[in-house]
């Protein structure tokens, strides 16, 4: 009887095992889907990073120097400096 019983029980636990490998939170498609997700997450973090670095730089320039305050006024203000005669071309 015991003869048959070690079969029978490392076949059913060779079955449970080969099902978590292939339907359980580790599975093969489980880990698939994960690592895309963090590839499409690492992009995302480097967009972020590059626009973190813009943000950085921006700020640097306008505690340090007022050009970057003229152009932006100029830019997105419209302002202009006395005796200045301001032209707006449309595309």
């Amino acid at each position: 009887m015991s003869n048959r019983l070690v079969p029978v029980v490392l076949i059913a636990l060779l079955l449970v095992l080969h099902g978590q490998l292939w339907f359980g939170r580790g599975s093969v498609r489980n880990v698939s889907k994960l690592q895309y997700q963090l590839e499409a997450q690492k992009v995302k973090n480097a967009q972020a990073a590059l626009a973190n670095d813009r943000l950085s730089a921006e700020i640097r320039d306008l505690k340090e120097g007022l050009e970057i305050v003229e152009e932006k006024a100029r830019s997105e203000l419209g302002m202009v400096k006395n005796n200045e005669i301001f032209v707006q071309i449309a595309r």
